[in-house]
């Protein structure tokens, strides 16, 4: 009977705790079914740094980036020159492991770098620098199990501010939302494929969304 019905649960929290794995293992110790990705595939996701690993040793391409960790801030000058010398600008500081671009700088001049790495360190013990890449943002969403995953039509973000950030997100609804997305139809196939390809070597499961910048 529905009574009887063992409740499953929907883990929709954004960022710490909510989508890095910890409160599914909570619900996995507790044997808690629950909806979306595993312990190992949130954490791996949520970490840029270990995203961005696992992509690139895959072939997938990504943006160039680098990582500084909390115990480099000591340094931090002979790191920002190394990223700024291999990466160029505009750049952009993300702390690894914060949701919702919370922390997130663009960065366009050297002397600014060393300031947005220290705001994204106060979200994280390790920060991510990426290259800026011009292009249009893209994203569709992946569902199902690996192996039989199928991705949904391409939607395109035209952000209203600097770059898609919380208020962007959240807050002022400047951005506009194109669904389907305005590309050729063998490009949005490329992003559909890509994305399936990206959600099961994350070792996904259930529904993840896959962003992408498509470029000339």
């Amino acid at each position: 009977s529905l009574h009887d019905a063992l409740p499953i649960f929907f883990p929709v929290l954004h960022g710490r705790n909510g989508e890095d794995g910890r409160l599914q293992g909570i619900m996995e110790m507790a044997r808690i079914p629950y909806v979306g990705c595993g312990v190992l595939s949130s954490a791996v996701c949520m970490d840029k740094g270990m995203t961005h690993t696992v992509l690139d040793y895959n072939g997938i391409q990504t943006a160039k980036w680098a990582s500084v960790h909390q115990r480099d801030l000591n340094k931090l000058n002979e790191k920002c020159v190394a990223i700024a010398e291999t990466l160029g600008f505009p750049l952009f500081v993300k702390p690894a492991n914060a949701g919702s671009s919370v922390g997130v700088s663009k960065v366009t001049a050297p002397e600014k770098l060393d300031a947005a790495i220290r705001l994204a360190a106060e979200n994280d013990t390790k920060v991510v620098v990426e290259e800026g890449i011009v292009g249009q943002e893209v994203e569709c969403a992946v569902l199902g199990n690996r192996g039989k995953s199928v991705a949904s039509p391409v939607g395109e973000i035209g952000a209203g501010a600097e770059f898609y950030d919380y208020d962007d997100k959240y807050k002022n609804g400047v951005a506009q939302l194109f669904i389907p997305a305005r590309l050729p139809e063998d490009v949005a196939e490329e992003v559909r494929k890509t994305a399936v390809r990206a959600y099961n070597l994350l070792g996904c499961d259930g529904l993840s969304r896959v962003d992408f910048f498509v470029t000339e």
